[in-house]
């Protein structure tokens, strides 16, 4: 929980929200920080002086601006769609099944063009460094992060450094021409790109954009949860998603608290169920021994092996924020939840059941998240008139082919993780040179 403010002692509240260490409890007054600067191994969080939610007539997203970290909003932009869908509750025999679908499908609302809401991540961000004095972020990538920045900035005229595996590449497309995107490909796996966008974001006039670390992440995040529960008119019971480095879970969280703050919405945390794609389960085997920490030669011995045979390896953080204060096992800890691991088969037949269901192609990670959800009915996990919500969270390829033409993104550079990277480097000044 986030400690309760002092109003009187802490530093002058900034118009809109400050930030708050988790661990420590202390204001911190740079809201531009992305870690506690008294050294708490411990998330920061925003901490909004409004506490109700108040809505807004903004298109996406930007309906829930009151609780997004960010003064201003940045238009054009989609938002994650909450909707019932009677064949898949039928299917699965749930009475109160809601579906939060962010990706193509503008049959239902949904216009997050890069098929991902990481695109909910990917707006605030940018936003909030622009207000903060215009830093180019550096993203370390799977793939669906980069996509998802690499539209925001074709869309808006905003510089951003993409770093990810070289495997990724195939998935980096934009549907307006892209211009201002330095994208670097490694040779390795998302962890490799982790390591190159630590050196690249210590460069003049770039930033990390911070991942889990930073609160314009997860609240855009965190959407997904307000959404939800103003489409339901309450907190769900249980809340479904497939995780990498479990950020998303964490955001959930968040937004839950905040909305048990407003009073209108319930008093009770909804139970999270977070899923991994087998055989690459690092945070369920921790988390089902009760461990805040990963052991990495109990918990993933074999760590590039098993993201090579998953089918949704955006789902493959080797570092994840887990044990880390206000982290995802605190989160998990706070709700009672449950992980599960969902194998490969698993994930195709839900997938099969997302498309002849609610009639979209989901994303690898948001079929995994439904194999967990039949998982759960199977188990007799959740009751047949609980209230949950199912976080689809990407998906519509398909259809975004049809409406629009797609741009690769052709990499500036492609290195191995253990290149010398002065001549990388060098490239970046020089493409920095040009936004002054």
């Amino acid at each position: 929980m986030i400690p309760h403010a002092n109003w009187h002692d802490d530093p002058p509240m900034i118009p809109k929200y400050r930030i708050r260490c988790v661990g420590g409890g202390e204001c911190i007054g740079d809201t531009s920080l992305l870690s506690c600067p008294n050294g708490h191994d411990s998330l920061i969080r925003a901490e909004y002086v409004d506490r109700k939610l108040h809505l807004t007539n903004l298109p996406g997203m930007f309906r829930y601006l009151a609780w997004l970290p960010v003064n201003k909003p940045l238009l054009p932009s989609g938002g994650p769609v909450a909707f019932t869908c009677d064949e898949l509750s039928r299917e699965l025999g749930l009475e109160n099944l809601t579906v939060s679908f962010s990706g193509y499908y503008p049959e239902r609302g949904a216009r997050l063009t890069s098929c991902s809401f990481k695109e909910l991540e990917a707006v605030p961000t940018m936003q909030r460094l622009h207000e903060l004095g215009g830093k180019i972020p550096v993203i370390a990538s799977a793939g669906n992060t980069g996509r998802a920045f690499a539209e925001v900035s074709a869309r808006n005229g905003k510089p951003v450094v993409i770093v990810v595996p070289e495997k990724a590449i195939p998935r980096l497309f934009t549907t307006l021409p892209v211009e201002d995107v330095f994208l670097v490909a490694v040779k390795g796996d998302y962890s490799d790109a982790i390591f190159v966008s630590n050196t690249l974001s210590t460069v003049l006039g770039c930033v990390p954009e911070g991942g889990a670390k930073n609160v314009a992440r997860r609240d855009g995040m965190g959407t997904v949860m307000l959404d939800g529960a103003v489409t339901m008119g309450r907190i769900p019971d249980h809340y479904f998603q497939a995780v990498g480095s479990g950020t998303g879970g964490i955001a959930a969280w968040e937004a839950a608290i905040r909305l048990i703050r407003d009073g209108d919405y319930g008093s009770v945390l909804p139970r999270l169920h977070l899923a991994q794609n087998l055989p690459f389960v690092p945070m369920v085997n921790a988390w089902n021994e009760r461990r805040r920490e990963i052991i990495p030669g109990i918990d993933m011995p074999d760590a590039r092996g098993c993201v090579d045979r998953v089918m949704a390896d955006v789902l493959t953080n080797r570092n994840p924020p887990y044990g880390i204060a206000g982290g995802l096992y605190d989160a998990l800890l706070a709700t009672d939840g449950l992980m599960y691991s969902v194998s490969n088969a698993e994930g195709s037949a839900a997938d099969r059941l997302i498309r002849d269901t609610v009639g979209i192609d989901p994303d690898p990670a948001a079929a995994i998240a439904a194999g967990s959800l039949v998982q759960a009915v199977e188990n007799d996990v959740i009751g047949r008139h609980d209230h949950i919500l199912l976080n689809l969270t990407g998906g519509g390829y398909e259809r975004v082919k049809e409406d629009f033409m797609l741009y690769p993104i052709e990499p500036a550079a492609c290195v191995a993780v253990d290149e010398p990277n002065e001549a990388l480097v060098l490239h970046l000044k020089e493409w920095i040179a040009r936004y002054g």
